[in-house]
């Protein structure tokens, strides 16, 4: 009978730790899960999420404020995870947050890190928002790049190992500038030549540039021909106008010797009155006709400034002239 109850006693002992031990894992698991504490979901749409499972973390500035609670593929490269954040620290996550996929460590789980937006005064995130989100590189791209860049590697390597040993053997250019002596002393011989021509032209630009810091640029000719536009212009437009009466010098010249040759030919006018002597014996008594009629004329003014009709004209005359010279 004692054996019984000692063994009834036993039986209760455990079973009270096991419970307990049951309902503080529960418990631990549970508060862990964030399953005791008021929690609002928020969203996050993804295109690959790189192993991330039920249960997983999520972080907000590297502390734990929930769980992933639901993962949903909507489409071919469209996966909707669901968070269940804590309702205490859903204040602080802004509705232009940040959600990326990341690992817990080297080896670690996968967790849901929310990074702050930019956005000032922002309104925080209720329940039901979706928020946007960053896909980061994973380690499966990181090894398929590597392997891409590892066999353009070894392509390059073997490329350069060719054209090493045509180098090594003398073919293509660059081969015979490593083998052929003579050629590379011509080049030495080229490049020193070249540079005597540089120093050549580097000391006649320097005496031009002493020239041109001589001449005086505020009264100088020479500045005023280099440097003002309107005198050039004035100075072609003089050029223009003596080509000009180059030309028509030439052309007076031309008509000047026909008119000597239709002169030496007996032709013209000119011709006429310097080789007939009766015309040159008329134009003489002409002129000598005009000069009588003038001293007549003259003698007849001089009798009607005498006249007593005319005479008070003249004298007003003369009393106009004397008045206009007095004035001058």
């Amino acid at each position: 009978m004692g054996k019984s109850t000692s063994q009834k006693i036993k039986v209760g002992v455990f079973v009270v730790i096991g419970t307990i031990l049951l309902v503080a894992a529960l418990y631990f698991i549970g508060n862990k899960q964030h399953l005791f504490n008021k929690n609002i979901e928020i969203y996050a749409t993804f295109a690959n999420v790189n192993g991330l499972t039920l249960g997983n973390n999520v972080r907000y500035s590297g502390i734990n404020v929930g769980t992933v609670s639901k993962i949903e593929m909507i489409d071919e490269g469209t996966i909707t995870i669901q968070m269940m954040v804590e309702d205490k620290t859903s204040k602080f996550i802004k509705k232009d947050a940040i959600a990326s996929i990341g690992s817990d460590g080297l080896v670690g789980s996968m967790v849901v890190n929310i990074t702050q937006g930019k956005v000032q005064n922002a309104k925080h995130v209720s329940a039901g928002d979706t928020i946007q989100s960053y896909s980061r590189i994973g380690a499966d791209d990181m090894l398929s790049t590597l392997n891409t860049t590892n066999e353009n590697a070894a392509l390059l390597t073997a490329d350069l190992l060719k054209i090493t040993n045509k180098i090594l053997e003398g073919k293509g250019t660059l081969g015979a500038l490593v083998s052929d002596t003579l050629l590379v002393q011509d080049i030495r011989q080229s490049v020193a030549e070249l540079k005597k021509t540089t120093m050549g032209t580097s000391a006649v630009i320097s005496k031009i540039n002493t020239i041109i810091s001589k001449i005086n640029y505020d009264e100088s000719a020479a500045a005023v021909f280099l440097s003002d536009t309107v005198s050039a212009n004035q100075i072609k437009q003089v050029f223009a106008n003596l080509e000009k009466s180059s030309n028509d010098i030439n052309e007076v010249t031309k008509n000047l010797d026909e008119y000597i040759k239709e002169i030496k030919s007996g032709k013209g006018t000119l011709n006429y009155v310097t080789q007939n002597e009766v015309l040159v014996k008329n134009i003489d008594s002409t002129m000598i006709n005009i000069k009588e009629a003038t001293e007549k004329l003259n003698e007849n003014m001089e009798a009607l400034k005498h006249n007593f009709l005319f005479r008070g004209y003249f004298k007003k005359l003369e009393r106009q002239e004397r008045r206009e010279a007095k004035e001058n």
